[in-house]
């Protein structure tokens, strides 16, 4: 273990010399609000594509998966097609059209866009989605942090009082340089090290038990009830907990830090091609956890976490300096995520309440300076959270994914695809969709009935319709009222 863990502390500081390396570049060419929030809309496809599956992810794809699988056996499969069902969703339906309108309503972040779209002078729409973007983001941020310390305690035995910070000073520090550019750069290099961590050791667990056969029947003598579909639940209990994996596909079309990426890319082309390349790297994660989780049950018979899995596993199987790289790749996954909830969490600051709300005169040089001390303050914010584990912010963190996708992807489905939806609807089912999953969490609905984020979703994208037609008709009648009295 001494010699792994130096080679993964070379590993880790050569990484850590390229994401500073990336942001040092990216900063030279940050000198517009455009630039630093969306990178002038230049991005190319393997970026846009790499970049949006790994900012939604986090550890949740490298050691979550495999841990659920671990756990629940084949019943856990269910969260394959419901990713990719929300990687589909948002490429097919969303990307080219918000890539599209963003551009011509010059509309830098998702406030911006609502607001243009709904043409809403009140700022009503704007405020609503700076507070749920700044909640949610806020707590996911602190989060991740204490991930960073609890993964660097584990691998490297530093306390989490000193790896929190040293954690969290790289990231602030790339994030305040290059703004957004450096941001999606260091996102699809922390992409690509999580697929090749996670197909490369799949495969090699299940070469060493014989491919799929030995596997199949090594499982079967340890774990049996792993390999039954139903992982020994009734036909009810089953097709709740298999909603509920389905449903986590619903979140992805109300993720900030996933659809700025649409926003930025720089054509149509990219969209189409950057469509396959996202499929494929989640096709590969997960289907690589998938295996790799099942293996586990052979391998490691007698785990007392189902997350640790990934690393037990990386250890045993692999040469030293592979391990290496392929553990840092669980550093990676915290860090892509934090660093792109930060942009967003920053822009919502910086962008939608000093620039549109409080010095709509500020210079381009004033905008960047607020834009930095925003990722400063708010990166040094999320760490405290995390040293003092504030309990709170870590059981709000639990459905602050639920949180962002029911408040927004109904409304930004709607908005994208019906001209009926009203700014009224637009704010009644962001109103909903927040409160219905903090409710449902609350109540313990998530655990004995199905996971927040479906009923939430639901209920959000019926108030988008109903308050709108109910609007739309009182807006009718006031104008053939007027007409009459005229």
């Amino acid at each position: 273990m001494t010699e792994l863990s130096g080679a993964i502390s070379v590993v880790f500081i050569l990484y850590v010399v390229l994401l500073l390396g990336i942001g040092w570049v990216a900063s030279r060419k940050a000198k517009s609000p455009s630039q630093f929030f969306l990178a002038d809309r230049s991005l190319k496809a393997w970026v846009t594509a790499v970049s949006s599956t790994a900012s939604s992810e986090s550890a949740w794809a490298v050691l979550g998966t495999v841990g659920l699988v671990y756990k629940e056996g084949l019943a856990a499969v269910w969260f394959l097609p419901g990713c990719l069902m929300g990687y589909a969703v948002n490429w097919m339906l969303l990307a080219e059209r918000l890539r599209k309108y963003s551009h011509e309503t010059q509309a830098i972040t998702i406030p911006d866009y609502l607001e243009a779209h709904f043409q809403d002078k009140t700022h009503v729409l704007r405020l609503i989605s700076v507070v749920i973007i700044f909640m949610c983001m806020m707590a996911y941020v602190g989060a991740q942090f204490a991930a960073i310390g609890k993964t660097f305690d584990a691998v490297f035995g530093v306390p989490h009082h000193l790896s929190i910070p040293i954690g969290a000073a790289i990231i602030i520090l790339y994030t305040m340089l290059g703004g957004f550019l450096a941001v999606v750069w260091t996102d699809f290099v922390q992409g690509l090290i999580m697929v090749f961590g996670l197909v490369v050791l799949s495969v090699i667990a299940l070469v060493s038990l014989g491919g799929f056969g030995g596997m199949v029947e090594q499982v079967s003598q340890a774990h049996p009830q792993s390999l039954e579909w139903m992982g020994g639940r009734t036909v009810g209990a089953f097709f709740g907990f298999m909603v509920g994996l389905l449903g986590i596909g619903l979140g992805y079309p109300g993720q900030p830090h996933v659809l700025n990426r649409y926003m930025a890319a720089k054509d149509t082309r990219t969209i189409r091609l950057g469509m396959w390349i996202a499929l494929g790297w989640g096709f590969l994660v997960y289907g690589s956890a998938i295996v790799l989780g099942l293996c586990g049950h052979a391998l490691f018979p007698d785990l007392n976490d189902p997350e640790h899995l990934f690393p037990k596993a990386a250890e045993a199987l692999l040469p030293t300096v592979v391990s290496a790289v392929v553990l840092t790749g669980v550093l990676a996954a915290i860090m892509s995520t934090v660093s792109a909830q930060i942009i967003v969490a920053a822009s919502a600051v910086a962008h939608d309440v000093y620039t549109k709300m409080i010095n709509r005169d500020a210079t381009h040089k004033q905008i960047i300076m607020i834009s930095r001390m925003s990722v400063l303050l708010l990166g040094l914010g999320a760490m405290i959270i995390a040293l003092l584990k504030v309990p709170v912010i870590f059981w709000f963190v639990l459905f602050a994914w639920s949180g962002l996708g029911a408040s927004f992807g109904p409304v930004i489905l709607f908005s994208l695809f019906s001209r009926k939806v009203t700014r009224e609807g637009a704010i009644a089912g962001m109103g909903v969709g927040f409160t219905t999953t903090l409710i449902w969490k609350m109540t313990g609905l998530s655990d004995s009935v199905i996971y927040e984020l479906v009923p939430a979703f639901a209920l959000a994208s019926l108030a988008v319709w109903g308050v709108s037609r109910w609007t739309a008709e009182k807006k009718g009648e006031r104008v053939e009222a007027a007409g009459r009295a005229e």
